[in-house]
């Protein structure tokens, strides 16, 4: 599993390495660990899922030389992984304070 920034900053601040701790400086329990887990396995798939139907749409318009088309489904997709990666880090943030 890959650590974000905010795992290690709170692992650093705490001083036991491999200790995840919550936002609040308690320590994460086994069922919010979990949940955290399959919040990101389920966001990961659902950033997959839109950059697989949007990159068919680059193609297309790659295909058709629209250009302008193009630079419009690229900018789609940054903003769409955007506001899914938001929406997990919410939800995480839910678990986190369950």
């Amino acid at each position: 599993m890959r650590n974000t920034i905010d795992e290690k900053c709170l692992r650093a601040r705490d001083g036991t390495p491999g200790k995840i701790r919550s936002r609040r400086g308690r320590p994460l329990n086994a069922g919010q660990k979990a949940r955290l887990a399959e919040i990101d396995r389920l966001y990961k798939g659902k950033i997959a899922e839109r950059e697989i139907f949007l990159k068919q749409q680059l193609d297309k318009a790659l295909a058709a030389q629209n250009a302008d088309e193009f630079e419009k489904i690229k900018r789609q997709m940054i903003d769409e992984k955007a506001r899914i990666e938001e929406e997990r880090e919410a939800e995480k943030e839910k678990a986190r304070k369950a």
